[in-house]
């Protein structure tokens, strides 16, 4: 009879624990042998595509190659739509749901107030930032998170104007607002002469995305070494960098190893991909996901599974500001802060779970 009583006992103590694995989400996990980011991605998440979610998650140490994860590191794994359940260091389902999305109030008649630190952004650049995106996009939210966190003595606003290109000159370069995000740095290293270089001071990097090519799933581009790639045509609207192409000792079309072509919009790089014009459309993960499932497209595309390369964004503040020292000193102690409080995961996590909804 004691032997039914602890079989019986253990029973439920396993179901118990099973029930109560089953009620978290999001964790840890520990990379086994064997293992790939895609492996992973479809074992916790039953999607092969979100290897990419779970490489921005933990780029720090995994660096810009995918493959290269190792036995025993250890992933930290965002909850998206309910998935993964029961890993260790999980939070519980109820807590790990996004709240409603709210989207950023902006508030009128602030930009005279010239004392106050005057941080300015714009409109359509989703996921980073948008009036309708839940607080602004994820760039808006870190950077706002990060000033409360250093609560200015005199405060601070941050300013919404839509004309990207007047950002850098006239806003910027004169003064007029103190300080400007999201923007990409270019590899200043290698090619000091570059206008944002020149001209600007950066934050420390507020937030990492990868670059990927979107290919025709008919024509696949495989990508292991650099020489892959040579000779293939590339396709980034207008407006968009294309110095990814010369950083890192690359000069891929200084040298001609690679031709750029750079329509009007987005929409006509896909279109240029499927019309063999093109090899690939090159985009930051978030906004080619974007737009390819906007356009009913996602049946069409691959994602060719190694980065072409990680962009950082950054708070820029021109070299003549006054204060640009300060600024930037102020910007990155609060960074620092929402990183040693947990707060800046919790807004990535967020909007991580948004993001990936919608794909």
């Amino acid at each position: 009879m004691k032997t039914l009583l602890t079989a019986a006992t253990l029973g439920l103590s396993a179901l118990a624990a099973h029930s109560a694995a089953a009620q978290t989400c999001g964790g840890v996990y520990t990379v086994q042998s064997g293992d790939s980011l895609s492996l992973i991605a479809d074992r916790l998440y039953k999607d092969v595509g979100k290897w990419s979610l779970i490489h921005t998650q933990n780029i720090t140490q995994i660096g810009s190659s995918p493959n290269a994860i190792r036995v025993g590191m250890k992933l930290d794994i965002p909850c998206i739509a309910g998935l993964p359940e029961g890993l260790e260091g999980g939070k519980e389902i109820a807590a790990a749901e996004p709240v409603v999305a709210r989207p950023v109030e902006i508030a009128k008649g602030n930009a005279e107030v010239r004392h106050k630190i005057n941080l300015l952004t714009a409109d359509d650049f989703e996921p980073f930032t948008g009036k309708q995106l839940h607080a602004g996009g994820i760039m808006t939210e870190i950077v706002d998170a990060a000033m409360k966190a250093v609560n200015p003595a005199d405060g601070y606003a941050i300013h919404w104007v839509d004309l990207w290109t007047a950002h850098e000159e006239p806003l910027l370069s004169n003064a007029l607002l103190d300080a400007g995000f999201p923007w990409y740095k270019p590899d200043c290293a290698s090619n000091p002469e570059a206008d944002r270089c020149v001209n600007f001071h950066f934050s420390d990097p507020m937030f990492e995305v990868l670059v990927l090519m979107f290919t025709d799933k008919d024509r696949p581009l495989t990508f292991s070494k650099d020489e892959d790639l040579f000779g293939k045509t590339f396709c980034r609207p207008q407006g968009y960098e294309a110095y990814l192409f010369e950083q890192d000792g690359r000069h891929w079309l200084r040298d001609g190893k690679v031709k750029l072509v750079q329509p009007l919009t987005p929409t006509e790089c896909y279109e240029m991909v499927l019309a063999g014009e093109a090899d690939a459309a090159v985009m930051n993960e978030f906004t080619g996901r974007a737009h390819i499932a906007e356009l009913g497209l996602t049946d069409e595309f691959a994602v060719v599974p190694e980065p072409i390369s990680i962009q950082a964004l950054h708070v820029i503040v021109h070299k003549s500001h006054p204060e640009a020292t300060k600024i930037l000193g102020m910007v990155n102690d609060g960074l620092r802060k929402i990183h040693e409080t947990g707060a800046y995961q919790s807004i990535i996590e967020g909007h991580m779970a948004r993001i990936w909804a919608g794909f």
